[in-house]
């Protein structure tokens, strides 16, 4: 199977670091114009300075919707169209886990504008231009938390993260009859960024050991196994598949 890119233009939301960076690497090397944005210059210039291949960044903060559709018009006015949109922007937001009744609304709303809110705004951007060439591929990333429980015990991240599964459905079916495939992909845990590491080490020795002999691969996931799973949902290969979530998690 080989895949290429040549002449398209990829959008990776939170490119600056963890798997965003591990995707506009991947989409640039394999022949895609990719534009990634970030809160962080710093590390948004990093992840092009580490690629091969053309990568345009631009500090954005996803939240910000007129920003959303600036972004989205820069890149197809310099190329024409996008082809493809991962929307791999999310997090926790620096929030741990507390019970519920200390949950503040603020705190609530932050991580839906972040990890469901932006997704959607990316997605309202991109959908015009796509219909009108009657080809595009959106690809949402998720988490297992999604689908089962977050591992953080953060109560909106579970949320908003199911709700990206939620709306992969509902624009697959919306989109699809303009030539437009969305899907998703739900990572297992990954050691990609300051957040999973922190994560990592508050489980102690004896929590690392049982998180992975709990996965049947018997080992944590890496950036790039999810890249991977994004680049065939993006490729020809995958033409005919959407709607689907692919939980890529080593087996749990």
């Amino acid at each position: 199977m080989q895949v290429r890119f040549d002449g398209k233009t990829v959008i990776v939301t939170g490119g600056g670091h963890g798997l965003g960076r591990e995707m506009s690497r991947a989409f640039a090397s394999l022949g895609a114009t990719v534009w990634t944005c970030d809160p962080s210059r710093e590390n948004l210039e990093e992840t092009r300075s580490s690629a091969e291949g053309r990568v345009e960044v631009r500090v954005l903060d996803i939240r910000d919707r007129q920003g959303v559709t600036d972004f989205v018009t820069e890149a197809t006015a310099e190329s024409g169209q996008v082809d493809i949109l991962v929307n791999n922007a999310g997090g926790v937001v620096g929030q741990v886990g507390r019970p519920l009744e200390e949950v503040s609304p603020e705190e609530w709303q932050v991580i839906f504008d972040v990890n469901l809110t932006g997704a959607f705004s990316f997605s309202q951007a991109v959908a015009p231009g796509m219909k009108e060439q009657r080809f595009g591929r959106i690809v949402n990333i998720s988490s297992g938390a999604g689908l089962r429980v977050s591992l953080t015990g953060i109560q909106a991240y579970a949320s908003a993260k199911a709700g990206l599964i939620g709306l992969t459905r509902q624009l697959a079916h919306e989109l699809g009859p303009f030539g437009i495939t969305v899907n998703c992909v739900a990572p297992g845990f990954i050691r990609c960024n300051p957040t999973t590491e922190k994560q990592w080490q508050s489980y102690g020795e004896e929590g690392q050991r049982r998180l992975v002999e709990s996965i049947a691969t018997r080992r944590l996931g890496r950036a790039e196994d999810i890249a991977h799973a994004v680049l065939f949902f993006t490729s020809d290969f995958a033409s005919w598949i959407t709607g689907q979530t692919l939980s890529v998690d080593g087996g749990r």
